[in-house]
């Protein structure tokens, strides 16, 4: 991977600084201080399909997971009288 010098104002580098881990360089504090795409750059991945698929296999984990956390719920319920 290729370098760029860049030039920032002193505050900036004094506040990357502050913020950068010991064990990091600099371009690596950036990386991490700025965050990875917003997932809005996901758009259009999927077809409406493929997303409707998604989504479904999504809602039946999250109930298959509260239908798990209700049995627990019940059983602790049922230990403590």
């Amino acid at each position: 991977m290729g370098t760029r010098m860049v030039r920032i104002d002193e505050e900036v580098y004094e506040r990357i600084e502050a913020h950068k881990h010991d064990d990091e360089t600099f371009s690596e504090a950036i990386d991490r201080l700025i965050g990875r795409p917003p997932l809005r750059t996901l758009t259009g991945v999927l077809s409406d399909e493929e997303a409707d698929t998604f989504r479904e296999a999504v809602e039946e984990v999250d109930d298959a997971a509260t239908a798990d956390i209700d049995e627990l719920e019940s059983a602790i319920e049922n230990t403590d009288g």
